[in-house]
């Protein structure tokens, strides 16, 4: 059984992985598109923000979905959808921002495979060790490294159709072998209500609106940072556009690895207290690189540490999903924190472009994200600490 178990998070690691690789796709090529396109500050961000809210939305039925049908069809199906916005991208949607912005719409539908892991995984895994597993399940967010480290020098290698055509490959060869391997755990909890009745009471419980409020700052920051980096080290400090690519895919690798660490301590010492120290560290970091320091080294190590701190809470929150959620409603829960998240992720980089086109500065939007992180915080040790607490009353 425990081998069965670490095989099917390996699937859904890997998949969760190569869909947001996919997803990422136009994040590192958005400095490239804003001069042959001639498209502003605003623009620029639009077009990497747009995959980001339809693959964030969509995790609230594809998460109902998961409930129902089981991650053995959802995960085939998404990725074999996903491979059609990313041929139509690298083959014939990147000649006007009309036509990427359609593309990005649709390459929103590889970001909504969060929602078809979390209640896979939760399903395959006893209480106790959730934290760690859906932790080691969220480090398939890396799949936006892949996409940093790659992308850009395979356009200036072999052609801009390049990474959408090999991406494209990798998704239909997972789908293949997801449909030929992948199981749905033997003791799952199928619900019998319609989707939009599970929906309605998913709404009804407060973990959902607890979790997706913690959610949308420590994975909408990373989100965030993810697609926007690259323009921002690139216009702050003047990096060419690989450097800036390769220092955004350090910082989402250090948030991949630390996503696995967050869930393992919050199994040990709680995800409450977790989440507190993530916060207090965002606000301290957001706090110092507002003021834009030298690059090294005070605002590598801003940054870094945020970076650590987003992805550790990232999978705080979904320990604390664990804890607090129902098992048959995990799938409804995971879609609407899920959207939650992307949607953090979705507002910041418009923002970021809007104040920079206004100010000429960064420091607003920094400050801004300096005053959410201590919300965040002062959230998480009062109404979310009673709500764990009152749980860990009922059960004893």
């Amino acid at each position: 059984m425990a081998g069965r178990r670490v095989l099917m998070l390996t699937l859904a690691t890997v998949g969760f992985g190569v869909n947001f690789w996919a997803w990422a796709l136009l994040s590192p090529l958005g400095p490239l598109f804003q001069e042959d396109l001639g498209l502003s500050a605003f623009q620029q961000a639009l077009l990497v923000a747009v995959p980001v809210v339809v693959g964030s939305l969509g995790r609230i039925p594809v998460g109902a979905l998961t409930d129902r049908f089981g991650g053995r069809v959802m995960f085939p199906l998404v990725s074999a959808v996903t491979i059609v916005p990313v041929l139509f991208l690298g083959l014939a949607g990147h000649t006007s921002l009309t036509a990427l912005l359609i593309g990005g719409f649709f390459l929103g539908i590889g970001g909504t495979s969060f929602a078809v892991g979390v209640p896979f995984v939760n399903a395959w895994f006893p209480p106790n060790r959730r934290g760690l597993a859906i932790g080691v399940f969220g480090a398939g967010m890396g799949g936006t490294a892949i996409s940093a480290l790659t992308t850009v020098q395979l356009v200036d290698t072999a052609g801009i159709a390049t990474p959408f055509v090999i991406t494209a490959a990798v998704l239909a060869l997972y789908a293949i072998l997801a449909a030929l391997v992948m199981r749905d755990a033997p003791d799952r909890s199928v619900p019998t209500e319609s989707v939009t009745r599970r929906l309605a009471d998913t709404a009804r419980l407060p973990i959902t609106w607890q979790a997706s409020a913690l959610y949308a700052v420590a994975f909408g920051g990373y989100v965030a940072f993810s697609v926007y980096l690259p323009a921002y080290l690139k216009t702050a400090y003047g990096l060419t556009q690989a450097d800036a690519a390769n220092r955004m895919a350090g910082f989402v690798i250090l948030a991949v690895l630390m996503r696995p660490a967050g869930g393992w301590l919050s199994d040990r010492i709680g995800p409450v207290r977790v989440l507190a120290a993530v916060f207090a560290i965002v606000m301290a970091a957001a706090t110092t690189t507002a003021f834009t320091p030298d690059l090294m080294p005070l605002g590598t190590i801003g940054f870094l540490s945020m970076a650590a701190a987003l992805g550790a809470g990232s999978g705080a929150v979904f320990a604390l999903v664990a804890l607090l959620t129902p098992t048959n409603k995990v799938g409804s829960v995971t879609g609407i924190v899920g959207a939650a998240g992307g949607l953090g992720g979705f507002i910041p980089p418009l923002v970021m472009g809007a104040l920079y086109g206004i100010f000429g500065s960064y420091t607003l939007g920094l400050t801004a994200l300096a005053v959410v992180a201590a919300t965040a915080l002062l959230f998480t040790i009062t109404t979310v600490r009673r709500a764990a607490t009152n749980r860990e009353v009922a059960h004893v």
